[in-house]
């Protein structure tokens, strides 16, 4: 078990996992994945045996060379070299289709693991991927499966290898020479438990570098991602001094490491070799005796030596193991939460033929991760299909909740949220959001063309369709002065792209999406008076004829809806049109305008 820091409460890198039952069971899963590539992974092991086979026939070989020049073999010296020969060249055969077809199985399964964590990871609820960060969920797919692939194509085999090295060795060398073997296997408790002890603390002086290294990763995904805040602070400085600070750290611990390796290094040559010394010494003597043959001893050098490898090497093949036990462990983790959609009913389900007519009666809504915080308290209204209206308040008074949980981001926990009449739940999760578009205040865009993000609202929609959404949502303006019009690249999120720019893209996909309710997130909160004109013409194309729930900070963006609501602390403190809330005395939304416009004038 992991061990906790009494101050800080955190596990202790110094401390390794042990392997457990359980542990085992998750991984054995994982040959599920070998099924589609059965035949080739039998194959694979059928190469490995021979291969195996092979390369432990060779000390015997070498000990028939030693009994032709001892006179005691009816073979000839070009005999025996040849059959040498023809052995090295099957094992090279073998060895070859090993790894190949090893390689195949590995490759193909780790594609099917690849495709089905990132599957799940994409259809899990928000509720979940809101408790994980991003680099942790993609170190699932690449670090961890990495370390899967790592099993199939070299573990297995290496495992097998080492077992069949050391039975069939020891079964030979007792059939050799009980005495000399006995005598052999004396001296290789020492190298045992010496082996475990090193290779246990060089594991975890292995860990805490790659704990150290995994932090240096992050200062760098971090600087990089707010490259723009680094440079106008102008702190290149502070932030190349943190990375080459943890940097500096990762090379003290390699070195000290490098100490302790370069010492077990020694001890097992000092070991390996002093054990042999003490075979050939005591094989001598039965030589003398005439208990054995020069050539017997001979083969059974060879054999200590293959063995003294393998039992050296077990204790890389246990951390290996170790590491991809918790590599499952964390996938399956993963694989086993339940998904809110499946891949099947996203790709194929239809929008339904909803009219758009909301209405959210009595909806009670608190955060799981602070379910003693209530957001939402009551809150109830109608819209008509059709209708605009708009959702003001101060900043944490639960808009934006109101919203996520139209999206089914969250299930409120009392109430009920009707679409056409019908209770929101019973509706799929992608046949409600297939009717719905998010026009948000930080548009994401993807790294790739404006064609590519505006077909993001529709895949199967055609050029002339994508030509059309552009045009009505006023974005080829500017999406013609681009040497490579609709091919032009965005930049990772957007970033070769003005805020209006982005904001007019954004619109475009909405419109292709050709939702019945649209969802207007502060669309134009964050640009400039010109920028904002042009997205507001944008915008009111859009939503012409469709339901379209409004979030604004902008008071003026929202004269021409047809009812505002005001939310405070997740309640409904006012409703009414523009002109009637702006006549309130004392009114919160009459106090908001009061509010916006003195800001305006004192800018």
């Amino acid at each position: 078990m992991a061990e906790t820091d009494n101050k800080t409460g955190a596990k202790s890198p110094f401390v390794i996992k042990k392997i457990s039952w359980d542990g085992l069971k998750i991984t054995l899963k994982l040959f599920r994945y070998i099924l589609p590539y059965k035949g080739v992974f039998i194959a694979g092991m059928i190469f490995l045996v021979l291969s195996t086979a092979t390369s432990l026939a060779f000390p015997k070989l070498i000990g028939s060379v030693v009994e032709v020049m001892d006179g005691k073999s009816k073979y000839t010296i070009n005999q025996v070299t040849l059959f040498l020969f023809v052995i090295l060249i099957f094992q090279a055969i073998f060895s070859f289709f090993r790894i190949y077809l090893f390689t195949i199985v590995s490759e193909k399964s780790m594609l099917d693991i690849r495709t089905d964590v990132f599957s799940r990871i994409i259809t899990l609820p928000v509720t979940y991927l809101e408790q994980k960060r991003v680099g942790e969920l993609t170190s699932r797919i690449t670090s961890d499966v990495s370390q899967l692939q790592g099993l199939l194509s070299f573990t297995v085999a290496e495992l097998f290898r080492q077992i069949a090295t050391l039975i069939v060795g020891i079964a030979i060398l007792f059939y050799t020479s009980w005495k000399l073997t006995l005598f052999m296997l004396a001296t290789f408790p020492l190298l045992v438990v010496a082996s475990g002890f090193f290779g246990r603390y060089m594991r975890r002086l292995s860990k805490k570098a790659q704990d150290e290294l995994a932090a240096a990763n992050v200062v760098a995904e971090e600087t990089l991602q707010s490259v723009n805040v680094v440079k106008a602070f102008t702190n290149e400085h502070l932030e190349i001094k943190r990375y080459t600070t943890i940097l500096s750290r990762v090379v003290d611990l390699s070195l000290y490491a490098a100490k302790f390796r370069g010492g077990f290094t020694s001890f097992v040559i000092l070991a390996l070799f002093g054990g042999i010394a003490g075979v050939v010494w005591y094989g001598a003597g039965l030589v003398q005796s005439g208990e054995i043959h020069l050539a017997d001893l001979f083969t059974f050098i060879l054999y200590t030596t293959f063995i003294g490898a393998s039992i050296s090497g077990m204790g890389d093949l246990y951390a290996q193991i170790n590491k991809t036990v918790g590599s499952s462990e964390r996938l399956f983790e993963i694989l086993e939460e339940p998904a809110e959609i499946t891949i099947e009913e996203s790709a194929s389900v239809p929008a339904s033929m909803v009219t758009g007519h909301v209405t959210y009666q009595d909806i009670h809504f608190s955060y799981p991760s602070r379910s003693d915080l209530p957001v939402l308290r009551g809150i109830s209204f109608d819209i008509k299909a059709g209708e605009k209206i708009a959702l003001v308040g101060y900043s944490g008074a639960g808009k934006s909740t109101i919203i996520q949980l139209l999206l089914r981001f969250y299930n409120y926990n009392s109430g009920q949220i009707l679409v056409d009449g019908k209770p929101l739940t019973e509706y799929g999760i992608s046949e409600i959001r297939k009717n719905i578009a998010v026009v948000p205040q930080e548009v994401m865009l993807f790294g790739g063309t404006i064609q590519e993000n505006i077909l993001y609202g529709k895949p199967s929609a055609t050029p002339v369709e994508v030509y059309d959404a552009a045009k009505r949502a006023h974005a080829l303006e500017f999406i013609d002065t681009f040497p490579e019009k609709m091919d032009t690249i965005v930049g990772e999120r957007g970033i070769k792209l003005s805020g209006g720019q982005r904001q007019r893209i954004a619109i475009a996909r909405a419109i292709l999406k050709d939702p019945k309710i649209l969802i207007l997130d502060e669309a134009t909160s964050s640009l400039d008076a010109e920028s904002e004109k042009l997205v507001q013409i944008a915008l009111d194309e859009l939503m012409k004829n469709r339901t379209t729930i409004v979030i604004a900070h902008r008071l003026a963006t929202i004269r021409k809806v047809d009812q505002i609501y005001v939310i405070r602390e997740g309640q409904i403190a006012e409703s009414g049109t523009h002109q009637q809330l702006s006549l309130m005395d004392n009114g919160l939304y009459a106090n908001l305008i009061k509010l916006q416009f003195e800001t305006a004038e004192s800018l």
